[in-house]
């Protein structure tokens, strides 16, 4: 699974870690989150994030 970056703030996010604060359970892939998910820090949504490379 591959992490993925916000380009407004910089959050990785780590489908090892997932966003449990959020209820996103570990092991979620990115392409998994709910389509409301949003950054943690920021607010953005999904359509933010690019792949890190």
């Amino acid at each position: 699974m591959k992490n993925y970056v916000c380009e407004v703030c910089g959050y990785v996010y780590d489908p090892k870690v997932g966003d449990v604060e959020n209820g996103i359970e570990a092991g979620t892939s990115f392409e998994n989150l709910p389509e409301d998910w949003t950054c943690p820090p920021c607010g953005m949504g999904k359509d933010a994030f690019s792949e890190e490379n």
